[in-house]
């Protein structure tokens, strides 16, 4: 957008306002269209029936529309599969105990939302099929920047065999930083963890860490489901070669 403006700026106002807002519906559009693509490409990667894990919100409400990790689940329920979603609440924000949750149960997908200390026991007992996440930022050797408790879902998923899937559309991809030793981790506000429905629940002046994200290093990383197709290890090969495939919107 602010290219689209740097290059209007010799326009009167209500002729850069007009062309924003046609460049904004644009966006959309393409927005969306990418979301149903990856959903199309990660859809086939799930199983025909079971349970599917997902972490924070991923979903129309984190895009423009459709989502990329809940994107390929709608795409893969929308294709005949029978799935049921366990939700990780995703502390300390909630994200997905309050919006992955209401998103999928407006499509009316059965979802659970659960604690997210609980996912590993859950994996243990045979309860999850496959898991399925977004990305922040996803470096050039598959390194995964996700929310906060990501890394911890990819360890136990590997430990007990279950397949670990990003989805995330391919300008997530940073093929100019490394690994994910590059990629920055924001610290946020101590109250989100101090505080729950407006009271504090920890001792005064305790100290607190709060980073909102972490980096899943790759080797944990079963695919990453892209717009223009899916990549598997060695994803410095993979990543790379996925400029070269064509975008194909129905």
């Amino acid at each position: 957008m602010g290219e689209k403006f740097d290059a209007l700026a010799h326009l009167g106002v209500p002729e850069i306002k007009a062309a924003l807002v046609e460049e904004a519906k644009r966006m959309h559009v393409e927005d969306v269209a990418t979301n149903q693509a990856m959903g199309r490409h990660g859809a086939v990667l799930l199983p025909a029936s079971g349970n599917i894990l997902t972490h924070c919100n991923a979903g129309a409400l984190a895009t423009a529309g459709y989502g990329t990790a809940l994107g390929v689940i709608r795409a893969a329920v929308e294709s005949g599969k029978n799935l049921h979603v366990f939700a990780d609440e995703t502390r300390p924000f909630l994200q997905g105990a309050r919006l992955t949750a209401w998103e999928l149960m407006k499509d009316g997908i059965p979802t659970t939302v659960i604690p997210d200390n609980a996912a590993g026991s859950m994996m243990r007992a045979g309860k999850i099929g496959a898991i399925v996440v977004g990305a922040d930022r996803i470096a050039a050797n598959g390194d995964t920047a996700n929310k906060i408790g990501t890394y911890q879902v990819a360890v136990l998923a590997q430990e007990n065999g279950v397949p670990f899937y990003v989805a995330a559309p391919f300008s997530t991809i940073d093929l100019a930083t490394a690994d994910g030793s590059g990629i920055p981790i924001e610290e946020r506000a101590a109250r989100e963890v101090t505080h729950f429905s407006g009271k504090q629940i920890t001792p005064e002046g305790v100290g607190i860490g709060n980073p909102a994200f972490d980096v899943t290093p790759a080797k944990y990383v079963s695919a990453i489901i892209t717009e223009r197709g899916v990549a598997r290890a060695p994803y410095a090969e993979s990543l790379r070669e996925l400029i070269h495939h064509p975008l194909k919107f129905d």
